[in-house]
């Protein structure tokens, strides 16, 4: 062939151009909004479930008549300095108040009310009790130990929330000419978390360590300037808002990825190192142990085939081995994805560690692809639509103008949401 044919390469994008692209990619808008969603949800409910379940048990477990005695606990959060505010109080009903404001906000973040506000309370919950008392849980307690905190700074409800279907209600009355409704219960409740603020700074000398608090104070004083610009300077300073929130959630979803391939990288890497992963008899022996067999006929018809009992050993291996490197290449992280999250349904299964696998595959979610996100939502949204018998939407809420080019749903904008 000619040099006369030969197409001319394409001119290549200067590299100012390339990093003022990377720039407004990162702080124009949340990425990964429904997958920030599924966290939500996924972690929310497992905390939910996991409370629910333990509630006759709860006094042995985190309370009063616990072998973790109230003193013990002190003096160990005297050493570690682990925030909790059960030990503001030995009695009865503040443990009881502080058990079912944890049920309350994980059922609250699940359905994504005033998410910005009940992410923190989640939190606080989270810590309160986990540190409370600290041997009991499994590894799956250190996953959503961590993951509450990054969902303080996540804008993780602009999806499957009703914090979207309100404002997407709201944004529908202000084009069709109404005016914005008037929010009474953001200021109320951006009130009531302040005489806690003052309260978790007024224990803080014994009951944690002092980030806590100042996070805690940044968190709500942040809520309430939110809403002050909104309402009095709603230009260049909200723009300005909404790049540091976006920043911030983006940065968390990062941090959130990084630990995922952490976790999955140094357990494949420990597992290599040891001689029953290395002979493919590991999985053996969890199942033939009572404390992990919660249906001893399937356990035993598993680990009698030594061929199924390797494969499963090694494929637990590859795959956490290779998860981290698969990300390069989508296709294959797809379906190691699914891997691992069948692997997790397995352990919930055969060895009753249901917590442990609905925190990983909540975790696992962060990665789950936006087009499979998007259909599973409007699928869900079908499934309840003709569950009401009422007509399909079609999605589960109205995108207005603005979000429309990148399929998200719009904050709120209250005080507190």
């Amino acid at each position: 062939m000619s040099s006369s044919h030969v197409m001319p390469a394409a001119p290549r994008e200067p590299l100012d151009r390339r990093l003022a692209r990377a720039v407004q990619a990162v702080t124009g808008r949340p990425l990964a909004p429904y997958q920030s969603a599924i966290v939500r949800i996924g972690f929310s409910l497992t905390w939910l479930l996991f409370l629910l379940r333990e509630i006759p048990h709860r006094h042995l477990l985190y309370g009063p008549e616990g072998p973790w005695s109230w003193g013990m606990a002190h003096r160990l959060i005297a050493d570690n300095r682990a925030f909790t505010t059960l030990l503001w109080s030995d009695g009865r009903i503040w443990f009881e108040t502080v058990y079912g404001l944890a049920v309350l906000s994980a059922a609250l973040l699940l359905v994504g009310w005033r998410t910005r506000a009940v992410s923190v309370v989640f939190m606080v919950g989270v810590l309160s009790l986990q540190n409370r008392s600290v041997f009991v849980g499994d590894g799956g307690d250190n996953v959503l130990h961590l993951v509450a905190i990054y969902l303080v700074f996540t804008r993780c409800g602009r999806v499957w929330s009703l914090d979207a279907r309100r404002a997407a209600r709201e944004a529908r009355e202000v084009r069709s000419g109404g005016l914005p409704r008037r929010d009474v219960v953001g200021p109320v409740l951006w009130v009531v978390l302040g005489g806690f603020v003052l309260a978790a700074t007024w224990f803080s000398d014994v009951t944690g360590e002092w980030w806590v608090p100042v996070l805690l104070w940044v968190l709500w004083l942040g809520h309430g300037l939110w809403w002050l610009v909104c309402r009095l300077v709603p230009g260049e300073p909200r723009t300005l808002l909404d790049v540091l929130a976006n920043l911030a959630h983006n940065a968390t979803l990062v941090v959130l990825m990084a630990e995922v391939c952490l976790i999955y990288a140094t357990a494949g890497w420990y597992k290599i190192q040891g001689s029953r992963w290395q002979d493919g008899t590991a999985l053996f022996y969890p199942l033939h142990l009572n404390y992990f067999t919660p249906w001893p006929t399937l356990s035993e018809v598993l680990g009698a085939s030594g061929i199924m009992v390797m494969l499963l050993t090694y494929g637990t291996v590859v795959v956490q081995v290779a998860f981290p490197f698969t990300l390069f290449n989508r296709k294959v992280k797809n379906v190691l994805l699914v891997m691992m999250m069948a692997e997790h349904a397995g352990i919930a299964v055969l060895l009753g560690l249901p917590v442990f696998s609905l925190a990983m595959i909540s975790a696992d979610a962060v990665f789950l692809p936006t087009a499979f996100l998007v259909a599973l939502g409007a699928w869900v949204t079908r499934g309840r639509d003709r569950l009401l018998r009422r007509p399909s939407t079609g999605s589960p809420v109205e995108p207005v103008p603005e979000q429309r080019r990148t399929g998200e749903e719009p904050a709120p904008r209250t005080l507190v949401g």
